[in-house]
């Protein structure tokens, strides 16, 4: 038969051992490792990603704006202009790269009297740079090309754009591939890692901003931007001081229970 002291410790050691409370130093800090950004509590995030495609612009007061809607449904009125650059660039219209050539009607369509029942639309075609183009091929030309066409009132932006760009492709969505054949194969594929824009930045009008001639001075701006790119160190830097001090007290009392 069991002693009476045996009994104790088979009691002892069924008894179910409840987890201790947290410390109070731990629960403080709850609330801020919460209140934290969700991305930081995960890898790293990755660069966005951009896109080599054809983008659509269009024209007024010698200024570009990134079209609202696509070429096959937009009817520009007489006297429109409309761009289209190719590049690598966001879809966004505050970070699509635009045409280097200035939306000038004038300047495209002088040349082409007005005809009865007729409108006149001037068309920018932007190949952009070496840079951009896919593996293999190459922009047919460097300058932007400029044509004035002439068309029925209804006709669209692509119909305008057909008429002095041949041939066109399109892939089976109506996307806009190609233009005058270039590029030969792909269709507005994502570019993983893609940089801010691969061709130098231009204003509304085309031009190029900023000193070319800027040299070192240029460099040090670059520096400091790609600096101002890493949002994610100090949040990242805090996160790291927090889990520290609350490791410590989780330590520190489970000594002081011992």
């Amino acid at each position: 038969m069991p002693s009476l002291r045996t009994g104790r410790r088979a009691r002892r050691h069924l008894r179910i051992r409840l987890p201790r409370r947290p410390a109070p130093a731990v629960l403080a800090l709850l609330p801020l490792l919460l209140s934290l950004p969700l991305p930081l509590l995960a890898a790293s995030p990755a660069l966005a990603a951009g896109y080599r495609y054809w983008s659509f612009w269009d024209g007024a007061g010698d200024h570009w704006s990134y079209a609202t809607q696509g070429p096959s449904t937009a009817r520009p009125a007489d006297g429109s202009v409309q761009g289209f650059r190719f590049a690598v660039s966001k879809d966004a219209a505050a970070e699509a790269a635009r045409p280097r050539a200035a939306a000038d009607f004038h300047a495209v369509c002088s040349a082409t009297p007005a005809a009865p029942g007729r409108k006149r639309v001037a068309v920018v075609v932007d190949f952009g740079v070496p840079a951009d183009a896919p593996a293999g091929d190459a922009p047919p030309q460097d300058a932007p090309r400029t044509a004035c066409a002439q068309l029925a009132p209804e006709a669209t932006a692509a119909e305008a754009l057909a008429e002095v760009a041949k041939p066109l492709r399109y892939n089976s969505a109506a996307l806009l591939c190609a233009i005058s054949g270039y590029p030969k194969q792909g269709c507005g594929e994502q570019i993983a890692d893609a940089p801010e824009a691969t061709a130098p930045q231009t204003d509304d009008n085309g031009a190029p901003k900023g000193d070319p001639t800027a040299g070192a001075e240029g460099q040090e701006t670059t520096e400091k931007e790609k600096e101002k790119e890493s949002p994610w160190l100090g949040p990242v830097a805090g996160l790291a001081v927090l889990s520290a001090v609350a490791l410590a007290a989780v330590r520190r009392s489970a000594r002081r229970r011992r």
